[in-house]
């Protein structure tokens, strides 16, 4: 859908960037701008800017940028229309009745659909003779009729065929129906249905969309789950089942459990903070989820060694994102489900203790190191405190978390809480040094990554930022476009993609006065990226300046080492810069 330049500015006008993005980041002032850590990427250490001056954002660590449009597209995963609207319907506009190609848009809408036509499907299916196996399965579980209604359990016939004649029914295309993955195309170009013989869990969104199924075999055939993949309104790795609800619960503190029953369970309990992954290994873009309806996560999962090497990998993805980690471990090797049917209806009691008792997850790993030595041997102690030092304590950013479990350290093994704390202060100077070395590449990489849109800059870098200098200045002094243009006209400019933006501003300077949302439509989200950072980066140029860079432009001069380029780092670049523009050749 196309909107008018008049009403994306007027929308842009009604959404102030630190109001949207301060909902899924906690911002801290800096002079004029805002900073916080950024929620597209995993970070200890604030690359998240806002400049409310031109209702804009940029990470310095990931290179996402963009205005607030752009900001709503990446964070909720929306396309352009869709994130308009979103923003619309948040400031109250009314969206201009004119459209034309809305086609993603469509399929979305299609696809979810789809979904809660065929989550109906199953779940009627269950009151079926052909559903009589799912019912039976659900009620073995413990399940009643309300709780299967809630989460809208169901059941997908054996036949292969029930689901997508049923959905061509209602006009759906086989196109739409494998775009959803509900179905698949046989080799003979045939839809057939996905989900066969299997007790089906949808998925829902934070809106309450059903977005992806989970079904379960109810044999032993493999593989015992099979789930939807990627589709346009579903994406595995932020997917987390049961959160449409755990989000309400309103404790600031979600339990993280490993499958679906075991999440029903805790939810049948009272328990209805608790959510699940999905089959997947917890990524960091599920932690940022959680992260923005919780402060505290519990891990609670099976205690077998899957579940053991799931916890350790899942503390530091949860730590990262700053939320308090808890692990709890239920006794028996059993599962939430298993316990809560093992106890009955002592078993919400018993797991409320399991809760109030839970260990840091500071403790969990410790344990799991301790268990591995002998203490009662010298050699044992020894290895204990080498490996909980390095693994443990030495990556704490908190002293008094460090003095804590030195202390206890201590107390096991009879060393000297002041020996480990001096151990791991050295080993956090070594490895902080390691991760300053890996920073200094990584910004590289990252600076290569600014100028994907800009393939000539390397190789005409000096020019490049002169052009990117002029066009910022021209972007927050649009009443200097006459004189710019006249000292400096777009054919001058050397990079072809510098001079496009240049050129696209100046000719919508002509028509009125211009922000970010003015080229929502005209740049892709790497190009709006880029932009955003030629408006973040550094201070302000002046008038004065101006004549300096377009010498330069017009020069067409770039910097003659390449060694030197690809070295330096952008501090040395904008010196360099600095130094021709203030030698006034």
């Amino acid at each position: 859908m196309a909107f008018s330049p008049e009403f994306l500015r007027e929308l842009e006008a009604r959404s102030p960037i630190e109001e949207i993005a301060g909902n899924y980041v906690q911002l801290k002032r800096r002079g004029r701008n805002l900073v916080g850590l950024c929620p597209f990427h995993n970070e200890k250490t604030p690359s998240f800017n806002l400049y409310p001056d031109n209702n804009s954002y940029y990470c310095f660590g990931c290179s996402n940028g963009g205005g607030v449009i752009q900001f709503v597209m990446n964070i909720e995963r929306l396309d352009f229309p869709e994130a308009v609207r979103w923003l619309a319907q948040r400031a109250g506009m009314a969206l201009p009745e004119e459209g034309v190609d809305d086609s993603m848009s469509r399929l979305r809408m299609r696809i979810l659909e789809i979904n809660r036509e065929a989550g109906r499907f199953f779940y009627k299916t269950l009151s079926t003779p052909e559903g009589k196996a799912g019912l039976d399965y659900f009620r073995r579980r413990g399940l009643d009729a309300a709780t299967i209604k809630h989460f809208g359990l169901g059941f997908a016939p054996e036949g292969g065929f029930a689901l997508v004649n049923h959905l061509r029914g209602k006009g759906y295309t086989p196109d739409e129906l494998v775009q959803a993955d509900v179905a698949r195309f046989s080799k003979n170009g045939n839809p057939y249905d996905r989900y066969r013989a299997r007790a089906m869990f949808p998925i829902f969104d934070l809106r309450g969309n059903v977005v992806a199924f989970g079904g379960r075999i109810l044999t032993d055939e493999k593989p015992k789950y099979i789930n939807t993949m990627d589709t346009p309104v579903y994406h595995k790795s932020s997917g987390l089942f049961a959160m449409n609800f755990a989000k309400n619960e309103g404790s600031r503190r979600l339990i993280l459990a490993e499958g679906y029953m075991d999440v029903i369970a805790l939810h049948r309990a009272g328990f209805t903070n608790a959510i699940a992954s999905l089959g997947t290994s917890l990524t960091e873009e599920q932690a940022r989820i959680m992260k923005r309806f919780a402060d505290e996560a519990i891990i609670c999962y099976d205690s077998d060694e899957a579940g053991r090497r799931a916890t350790q990998r899942a503390i530091p993805i949860l730590r990262g994102t700053g939320l308090r980690v808890r692990v709890i471990t239920i006794p028996g090797g059993k599962d939430p489900d298993e316990f809560m049917r093992l106890h009955g209806e002592n078993g919400p009691a018993r797991f409320k203790q399991l809760l109030e008792n839970g260990g840091t997850d500071i403790e969990y790993r410790l344990e799991a190191i301790r268990g591995k030595y002998d203490l009662e041997s010298s050699d044992g102690k020894v290895a204990y405190v080498r490996e909980a030092v390095e693994q443990v304590l030495c990556k704490l950013q908190s002293p008094v978390e460090q003095e804590v479990y030195a202390n206890k350290l201590a107390g096991e093994t009879g060393v000297a809480a002041a020996r480990i704390l001096s151990t791991a202060a050295q080993l956090a100077r070594r490895e902080s040094k390691k991760q300053e070395k890996k920073a200094v590449r990584a910004q590289q990489e990252i600076r290569a990554a600014k100028s994907a849109v800009n393939l000539e800059k390397e190789r005409h870098l000096q020019t490049a930022l002169a052009e990117e200098h002029v066009i910022a200045f021209l972007f927050r002094n649009q009443e200097k476009a006459g004189e710019l243009e006249a000292l400096l006209p777009p054919e001058k400019f050397v990079t072809d993609w510098n001079r496009r933006v240049y050129k696209v501003l100046l000719g919508k300077i002509r028509v009125g006065e211009v922000s970010l949302a003015d080229f929502s439509q005209e740049l892709t989200g790497a190009e709006t990226a880029e932009l955003a950072r030629i408006l973040a980066d550094g201070e302000a140029p002046k008038w004065a300046d101006m004549e300096t860079y377009a010498r330069i432009i017009k020069s067409g001069r770039g910097f003659s080492d390449p060694a030197w380029v690809r070295g330096a780092s952008p501090e040395d670049i904008k010196q360099q810069l600095a130094a021709l523009r203030d030698r006034k050749a």
